[in-house]
């Protein structure tokens, strides 16, 4: 019988590794690629990148292989960004829908190697957690991805609670993806006296995206979505997002009795929320990261195909950790929230 945490790897030399699941590894579907998708194609293909579609579209030999020469055991897979977030609901419905059943093939044809996080339409909510429900219950899935705002409206807006509610109940995390802000933060705060193409970064994978995702986060534990469902556990990536750095001074300017919410912020990016690499393998923000909230809400991610699951993979081995933290990080932290 297999040892989940122990398996020996013809690419390490035949000796023991430590089993590895890796929490944000995209895909796209044709009906992706020909809606949303099509912007962000048409850069891959400009900038040089086409290889990202072919691999992005791959859901089986090539993938596997990928993860086998670096040492992935399992990706829990998600739709890339922006995914259906900015669709109106005839549109996002069945995008949802064809994405959610063209991985729940993948998964069934490669049990061993993916597993699934749903798309949502969440611009329409109680489809959405109807759907939710459907991939979680029929298909196994193990939670949800949500990219950022939904034209313009976050989480914190009680008309998306119904997919929260869901989720708590189903015992299933979402996972916060970052997506860029809207339009009229981006010509406010990001485009400066400098070129656009350094403005379109700044507002995305520079600083944009984090800060966003930061900002939605926040804007949940204040408004109380938490307190409503306190089961409720969320992902997000990039070792926090910037939250860890700033969680002391979130607790001194914003107290309980100026919130009036049951617990302190940094209770609930402790106790609510969990943290991925995804392509941030450095040491010094996640040393933050551990020194703020433990090993036990630090999980393992590559972001692939955009990050290097070589590089996600050495960095992991290279972490100044307990071996028992290490082994926390590369699987079982996954394995308990997920239950994989």
């Amino acid at each position: 019988m297999e040892n989940k945490t122990l398996k020996t790897s013809s690419q390490f030399g035949n000796r023991p590794t430590m089993r590895t699941i890796t929490l944000e590894e995209h895909y796209a579907t044709p009906a992706f690629i020909e809606g949303p998708g099509h912007h962000f194609i048409g850069q891959a293909r400009a900038g040089g990148h086409p290889e990202l579609i072919d691999q992005l579209c791959d859901l089986g030999d090539h993938r596997i292989a990928d993860m086998d020469a670096a040492g992935i055991d399992v990706q829990v897979l998600s739709l890339t960004a922006p995914g259906g977030q900015q669709l109106d609901a005839t549109e996002a419905v069945p995008l949802a829908r064809d994405a959610n059943d063209r991985l729940a093939d993948a998964v069934r044809r490669h049990p061993n190697r993916f597993a699934g996080f749903a798309t949502l339409p969440t611009i329409a909510p109680e489809i959405a957690a109807d759907e939710l429900e459907r991939m979680v219950r029929e298909h196994g899935f193990k939670g949800a991805v949500i990219n950022g705002h939904t034209r313009d409206r976050y989480l914190d807006d009680e008309f998306f609670w119904p997919i929260l509610e869901r989720a708590e109940a189903l015992q299933v995390p979402i996972y916060l993806h970052p997506t860029p802000p809207p339009r009229p933060v981006i010509e406010a705060s990001y485009m400066g006296n400098f070129k656009p193409e350094v403005a379109g970064r700044l507002s995305t994978a520079a600083w944009g995206w984090h800060i966003e995702t930061a900002t939605h986060v926040l804007r949940l534990i204040l408004s109380g979505a938490f307190d409503r469902y306190p089961g409720l556990q969320l992902i997000i990536g990039h070792l926090g997002e910037s939250l860890p750095f700033m969680l002391p001074r979130l607790d001194f300017t914003l107290p309980t009795d100026v919130t009036k919410r049951d617990r302190p912020i940094g209770a609930y990016l402790s106790e609510n929320l969990h943290y991925t690499f995804s392509g941030f393998n450095w040491i010094q923000p996640f040393l933050n990261l551990l020194l703020q909230v433990g090993a036990d809400r630090i999980m393992f991610s590559a972001d692939y195909p955009f990050g290097s699951m070589a590089m996600a993979r050495a960095f992991l081995d290279q972490l100044p950790v307990s071996a028992a933290d290490k082994h926390r990080i590369a699987h079982s932290n996954a394995e308990r929230l997920l239950r994989l």
